[in-house]
């Protein structure tokens, strides 16, 4: 009975994330309908013939701005929910997430720095800002680590959680003080803090999708060792598990994503909090499936948010930041607090 009701939700989750990203190419300003939107995917990936109806302009419109933007959309909350998932399990707190580590604080620190700055890495040129916000977040995450290891061998979970916290803190201060220095490019910095899928394109998706396929990798193999640490450390060094080894490789890679995410379109907050708890809500809390389905809940939710930012007003744009907060933060606590009343 549980085995069909998981094939279910699963059927149904599919479906949704599905409907979500072929709403988030076809509304817009500009409106497609789904035979123009399959029109236009055959002839650019097989070569067939276009609708008579439909114009070269629309064309251009569909492949070079609202494709890119809506996989960008949708790979992001996918990198965002892996993360959160693992950064839950390993440090077995339900509000773990990228700012918990400061992860992306760091990213949007050495990112401020070169909008402020203009600094740019020969060869890369308009990539510095990405380079630099994955190099900030991993930079704080193994800062964060290397920290906690003085004071506990072990890495402790509520020492990481501490220094993380205490990182944060000291990187927002810093970051406040960029912003509140930079008068000529304050609104661009701004905005970039709270998140934007604009001028997306097609050398973005190529980066970001090998590094989600290469995260998901190796959760996938460390699923077993994350079922047991769940339980506690103690009873997943009695299994035979390298709990700080296993803890540092999740924490890195779940740092990776984190990174490469914020860097390309700034901080976006909840995602990476409501997708593991609306997974494990339907369908338990093992990893080999709670990881690849949080991802997948996460970038079809991401898709909706960003038609929602890009729709609701047009044509000016809301940031995504601000529009997963308003939605997320009311859903999550409806989940989290009617979970505990329930439980009570």
């Amino acid at each position: 009975m549980k085995l069909r009701l998981h094939k279910k939700y699963k059927l149904w989750l599919l479906i949704t994330v599905f409907v979500a990203l072929i709403l988030g190419l076809t509304l817009g300003s500009v409106g497609f309908a789904p035979k123009e939107l399959f029109s236009i995917v055959s002839h650019k990936l097989f070569g067939a013939s276009l609708n008579d109806t439909i114009k070269p302009i629309h064309v251009s419109i569909l492949w070079t701005i609202r494709f890119p933007r809506a996989l960008m959309a949708f790979l992001v909350g996918a990198c965002l929910a892996a993360s959160g998932t693992v950064m839950q399990s390993v440090l077995r707190n339900p509000l773990a997430s990228s700012y918990t580590l400061g992860v992306s604080s760091g990213a949007s620190l050495l990112a401020a720095f070169v909008i402020v700055s203009g600094f740019s890495i020969p060869m890369i040129g308009r990539y510095t800002l990405p380079l630099m916000g994955f190099l900030g977040g991993l930079g704080t995450v193994f800062l964060a680590i290397a920290i906690s290891v003085r004071f506990s061998k072990t890495l402790e979970n509520h020492t990481i959680i501490l220094v993380g916290m205490v990182l944060s803190l000291f990187v927002n201060a810093l970051l406040t003080v960029i912003t509140s220095l930079s008068h000529e490019r304050l609104s661009h910095l701004v905005f970039w803090q709270m998140g934007s899928f604009q001028g997306q394109t097609w050398t973005n998706i190529s980066i970001t999708s090998p590094v989600l396929l290469f995260g998901l990798a190796v959760f996938f193999y460390y699923s077993r060792e994350m079922d047991l640490m769940t339980f506690g450390e103690e009873q997943a060094l009695s299994s035979g598990v390298d709990a700080p080894k296993v803890k540092f490789v999740l924490l890195t890679v779940s740092a990776l994503l984190t990174g490469i995410s914020v860097s390309f379109v700034g901080i976006i907050g909840f995602i990476d909090l409501i997708a593991p708890h609306i997974v494990r809500r339907f369908f338990g809390s093992n990893h080999r499936m709670v990881v690849p389905l949080s991802a997948l809940l996460g970038g079809g939710f991401m898709v909706v948010c960003d038609l929602v930012s890009r729709t609701i007003i047009s044509p000016q744009e809301l940031p995504i930041g601000a529009v997963t907060a308003l939605i997320g933060a009311p859903f999550f606590a409806y989940l989290y607090f009617h979970k505990g009343n329930k439980h009570a």
